[in-house]
């Protein structure tokens, strides 16, 4: 199994950052990588992307030295150890509002003892090559789990989430906080603000990595500024961005 660079970044005490890509593009996750970025999140949780395009996103973000992680919105062990055996380094998996939605993930991700994924030589294993004992000493090391809270209800139960063993980050979603507070879009009101702050102090306090959403520069230099060290911003922002502007830039002279 490959080095996983991102939790050693993390891991050695330095801030890593990349991309969600939410579209089914093995060339965006691979141009995000020759870019430098440390890492990409291919988003099958939102984005349209079938196992094998994922697959490939995978074998793109390998190529261009990223590391590649999946969220995964189905917080079940057939479907989370299929991704991780097409070479995944990692996963997020959102929506995990108490213990028992904490422990499936490592029991999904992570071989026994510490967890209960089943056995495969796929992908990740070299078709077989490596040998079974091998990969899967490597595996439980390697592999990245990063825990999503989002909901109220992740909130009120923020304690035993981040307490789950063999979870190495908790993920604060920003939009649905926004949402659930009734501040639809607001990912930098007060309340969001304070809510994520809170909850990276109890991070940091339990030796986990705290991570969020950092779409702008100014977005991602405040939260580094509050100790988050692993911050995630968007593929499709980026390239919506540079195209307004290009456009804005061209329409007067064009006269367009």
């Amino acid at each position: 199994m490959n080095k996983n660079t991102l939790k050693q970044k993390l891991n050695a005490g330095n801030t890593a950052i990349g991309p969600f890509v939410g579209l089914p593009s093995p060339g965006m996750v691979e141009t995000m990588g020759w870019m430098g970025f440390d890492f990409v999140v291919i988003d099958c949780e939102h984005g349209p992307m079938d196992y094998e395009t994922a697959e490939n996103m995978i074998r793109a973000a390998e190529l261009s030295g990223t590391t590649p992680i999946l969220r995964i919105g189905l917080n079940e062990q057939q479907h989370i150890q299929r991704y991780l055996e097409a070479g995944a380094a990692g996963v997020m998996i959102p929506l995990i509002n108490d213990a028992e939605d904490a422990q499936k993930v490592v029991d999904s991700v992570k071989y026994p003892p510490i967890g209960r994924r089943g056995a495969f030589s796929g992908r990740s294993a070299r078709f077989g090559l490596q040998a079974m004992a091998e990969y899967i000493k490597e595996a439980n090391e390697e592999t990245f789990i990063s825990l999503q809270i989002e909901t109220p209800e992740g909130v009120e139960n923020q304690d035993e989430i981040i307490a789950t063993e063999y979870a190495d980050a908790i993920f604060l979603g920003p939009g649905d906080l926004s949402v659930n507070f009734g501040l639809p879009g607001q990912t930098m009101h007060e309340k969001v603000v304070d809510t994520i702050e809170g909850l990276v102090t109890r991070i940091h306090d339990a030796g986990k990595h705290a991570g969020t959403l950092g779409v702008t520069a100014e977005q991602t230099i405040f939260w580094h500024g509050r100790g988050v060290r692993w911050i995630v911003n968007s593929a499709p922002k980026f390239l919506q961005a540079g195209a307004a502007d290009y456009l804005a830039a061209v329409k007067g002279p064009l006269g367009l």
